[in-house]
């Protein structure tokens, strides 16, 4: 299984759960405490910030038949796709801190998007009580057929002999996989071209069909392409090789230390939320990923499960707000 990128959660915190809960309501006074151990006593509903049938709502859903056995309750996934997610991200912000309405929230929507939107709606930190990561995955830099490179350093060389001669696609300005692209620039110092697209789909055909020469793809988006010989994997994004992709070098052992940039999903409530409750579902939801089924569904996908306490989960995306904005504010990329 690839390595998670929260890697200190262990067994002994699952099975310690209660116990952490249980102080947890203690801190709250007897007010709290009756709160989290009537909880939940209705319906819970996710907020998945994208339309059905992709990976994140996919995600909500399997993930959410868990969480619903566990609870004794309905877990209703709730679609609410536009502005890049940031919609349905906005509707959790300003929901009732009370448990019952959550985000399956991805890198743009609570890393990115604060400095990417000067008039975001919510604060990336302040607005949520992050619950768990859920899983991550690596970019892979793919090429097409029509370029002619067979290492990052090709591309690297490339790029210096004709600086923005060489592009690479995405699925639109200020995705991960455009801003990972401006790290890469700004890290080995040379300039690409950069092709924004509406959606991973137009990248992807144009990449095989050689209007462009790269593209940093998401590892479920680009993988069939790679598995068919159609797409050539030059590096990935994660700190250790990718267990799908042994043979392909990191990044950061291409020349590049400490290079990392992760697709990542994971559960937020409203900040406010009583501490017991988000510690409830915070056990639940790692119950949830060690299961075999989970495992062998978004492992065989290309997903690191994630499991994490919240603490570390807040950490987590602490630093991912501070690498992105360095990142916006570095490249002076804009949205859409």
């Amino acid at each position: 299984m690839t390595t998670s990128p929260i890697a200190t959660t262990s067994r002994r915190r699952l099975l310690l759960g209660s116990g952490s809960a249980l102080a947890a309501a203690a801190l709250l006074g007897p007010g709290g405490a009756a709160r989290a151990q009537s909880w939940p006593g209705r319906p819970v509903h996710i907020v998945v910030p994208f339309p059905p049938g992709g990976s994140t709502d996919l995600l909500a859903r399997r993930i959410g038949e868990k969480l619903a056995v566990a609870w004794g309750q309905p877990v209703i996934v709730d679609n609410r796709a536009g502005a890049g997610g940031t919609l349905g991200a906005d509707v959790v912000a300003k929901s009732a801190p009370d448990g019952y309405t959550l985000l399956l929230g991805v890198t743009g929507t609570n890393a990115i998007s604060g400095a990417l939107y000067p008039k975001l709606p919510y604060h990336v930190e302040k607005d949520f009580a992050p619950v768990s990561l859920v899983v991550s995955s690596p970019l892979v830099l793919v090429r097409g057929p029509g370029f002619q490179a067979a290492s990052l350093q090709d591309v690297v060389a490339a790029a210096r002999a004709r600086p923005g001669s060489v592009s690479f696609g995405s699925p639109g300005n200020g995705t991960s996989m455009h801003l990972t692209g401006e790290m890469f620039k700004l890290a080995a110092k040379v300039s690409m071209l950069h092709i924004p697209y509406r959606g991973s789909a137009g990248a992807l055909q144009d990449l095989m069909g050689g209007q462009i020469n790269t593209m940093w793809g998401d590892f479920l988006v680009v993988w069939p392409q790679i598995e068919a010989g159609k797409l050539v994997p030059l590096a990935v994004t994660s700190r250790q090789r990718h267990r799908m992709l042994p043979s392909v070098p990191t990044v950061a052992e291409s020349g590049y230390p400490g290079f990392e940039a992760l697709s990542w999903q994971g559960l937020f409530a409203p900040a406010g939320t009583p501490p017991a409750i988000v510690e409830q579902i915070n056990r639940e939801v790692n119950k949830a990923l060690a299961s075999p089924d989970i495992q062998e569904y978004f492992g065989s996908r290309g997903f690191a499960l994630g499991g994490s306490s919240a603490a570390e989960f807040r950490t987590f995306v602490q630093g991912e707000v501070q690498k992105w904005s360095r990142i916006v504010k570095a490249s002076g990329a804009k949205a859409d």
